[in-house]
């Protein structure tokens, strides 16, 4: 079985238990997750995301611009471009 054949046969409790899992470290029977099986749990979770879910429950969502960038791109608009001279 290959990996999109493996994400097709996920359901909303496996979801939640992949999830859990990464949150916490462990699997359900309390041993701790190796760090490739977190790589693969996260890409199995947002695989999954991809397909089921709207974009806005998607992991790392933002629904809006973080205040660093908001206030880069004002700082940008607002200003007139300038000259730099090098000597």
């Amino acid at each position: 079985m290959d990996f999109s054949q493996l994400i097709n046969q996920i359901d909303a409790d496996t979801y939640q238990r992949l999830k859990t899992a990464v949150e916490i470290r462990k699997w359900p029977d309390g041993r701790v997750l190796e760090p490739s099986q977190v790589e693969l749990c996260l890409q199995a979770i947002i695989a999954y995301e991809h397909k089921h879910l709207p974009v806005d429950q998607h992991t790392g969502f933002m629904s809006q611009q973080c205040a660093s960038q908001t206030k880069l791109d004002t700082e940008q608009a607002d200003s007139q471009p300038q000259t730099v001279k090098i000597k």
